[in-house]
């Protein structure tokens, strides 16, 4: 079976539809799918439901499809780093379903291992709580957490060998292996494709089983969110 595609657009043509489910994987602008969400975009759905940790930047990451208001759902766990979203929440144009990060990730990766929903303690006693089922275990209170599963999931990875067997590049790991285990289908985008039996089994990240679709983009932009730098001081400290 041929998983690579030679273009996003291509590989998104004919399943991605309105009102769907997405995941998208992620960290602020680490790991993100760049050309896939390009894709996504071109393609004019509307009305999705979109599972990431945040919702990219003003005009960069999922904040291109903030813009062409092409989401109506965000689940998430953070925000803060994007206007638009901010404008768009505030003014009653966009839901939000807020998710403790840690739960977010659980209920990815058990929705991509068959597993329904789990109790957790975290979000006890707060809105997250609200209108869950709750139970005790071991005297404290648990909340039930529905797992996620997404209808579509779009993964970066750094490379893929051609049965879609994936390696991550450090902290652009992130979510993107519970997104990709967790989507009914998944697309991955990567900076190299190498033959299969390539790489040693044991250095594999996610196996090619959790891997629909392989797009190559070799050259992202790889934005940093926010660009930190230390003052060079003179010996008196000035």
């Amino acid at each position: 079976m041929n998983k690579i595609y030679p273009s996003a657009a291509l590989a998104l043509k004919d399943i991605v539809t309105d009102g769907q489910l997405l995941a998208v994987g992620g960290f602020g602008l680490c790991g993100i799918p760049e050309a896939l969400i390009d894709a996504l975009r071109d393609t004019g759905v509307r009305d999705l439901t979109v599972i990431s940790n945040n919702a990219g930047v003003d005009g960069f990451g999922l904040g291109k499809l903030l813009e062409t208001r092409q989401i109506s759902k965000m689940i998430s766990s953070y925000v803060g780093e994007n206007k638009e979203f901010e404008r768009q929440y505030l003014a009653g144009e966009l839901q939000l379903e807020f998710t403790p990060q840690g739960t977010l990730a659980e209920k990815l990766r058990a929705g991509g291992a068959g597993i329904p929903a789990f109790y957790v303690r975290t979000g006890v006693g707060t809105l997250v709580a609200e209108g869950k089922e709750s139970r005790v275990f071991d005297g404290h209170v648990h909340i039930l957490e529905q797992s996620l599963v997404p209808d579509v999931s779009l993964v970066k990875a750094w490379k893929a060998d051609k049965s879609g067997n994936l390696l991550f590049r450090r902290t652009a790991r992130n979510f993107n292996p519970a997104v990709a285990m967790a989507g009914k289908i998944t697309v991955v985008e990567v900076e190299e494709i190498v033959e299969t039996g390539t790489f040693d089994p044991d250095s594999v990240h996610l196996p090619g089983i959790y891997v629909n679709r392989i797009v190559l983009n070799a050259n992202p932009e790889k934005r940093i969110e926010k660009r930190t730098i230390t003052e060079k001081t003179n010996k008196e400290g000035v």
